[in-house]
């Protein structure tokens, strides 16, 4: 899976999975746009800016890898506030709608792409008090799943993984008493990631992959 001359955009790249594929992609010789704080990915406008500065500097992005996203446990439904509600979404789903905005259109132009988004494995059904964050999730993979059927005719792939818990000193610290051997290690997940963005993954077309870690 060779990256030379392709450029990839990565969101949340200074995140723990961020960082991981950013190196995975660079050892596999791409040149690597990465996109965190200093960007809002709420303001369009400054996705937009980013944007252009990639296309400028290497006349392309062919690839869109949408990492950034976040959890956070809720209350019932019937309690959760615009606020708790407003932030997920945002988080999760407005991100990817933006990115979108900004990059598929030079996708089309440029005669393909690959786009990789960030779903969730609890994201394929309900949980109690985790109502926001599912139907955010939820809605990536539903993206995920519209995208595909709009762009596949352009040579465009849109796919989506589903990871479980994922191994980071943060998870870590936050549930002490569990096994993190059965979690998913940034590095196996971000191979997965780097082989749907990939030419191995060119007949793959709206695709939710569950990752679930070592059995």
């Amino acid at each position: 899976m060779d990256f030379s001359n392709r450029t990839i955009l990565i969101t949340g790249a200074k995140g723990n999975l961020g960082r991981v594929l950013a190196e995975a992609f660079t050892t596999r010789g791409g040149n690597v746009v990465p996109i965190d704080l200093p960007t809002n990915l709420l303001d369009q406008a400054q996705v937009d800016a980013v944007v252009q500065k990639a296309i400028k500097d290497f006349k392309r992005i062919d690839v869109l890898c949408n990492i950034a996203g976040g959890f956070r446990m809720g209350k019932p439904v019937h309690e959760t506030t615009d606020a708790d509600w407003n932030f997920l979404m945002d988080l999760n789903a407005r991100t990817v709608l933006h990115t979108a905005r900004a990059v598929v259109p030079h996708m089309i132009a440029a005669g393909g792409g690959k786009i990789v988004n960030v779903g969730a494995f609890a994201a394929q059904k309900g949980a109690a008090d985790m109502g926001a964050y599912i139907a955010s999730k939820s809605a990536v993979i539903r993206l995920t799943e519209t995208m595909a059927a709009e762009l596949r005719e352009k040579n465009i792939n849109v796919n989506c993984v589903l990871p479980t818990i994922i191994d980071t000193p943060a998870n870590r610290a936050d549930l002490p008493q569990a096994d993190p051997k059965r979690w998913v290690a940034p590095a196996d997940l971000a191979r997965v990631i780097v082989f749907l963005a990939s030419e191995e993954a060119r007949a793959v077309h709206g695709a939710t992959l569950p990752v679930t870690g070592l059995s």
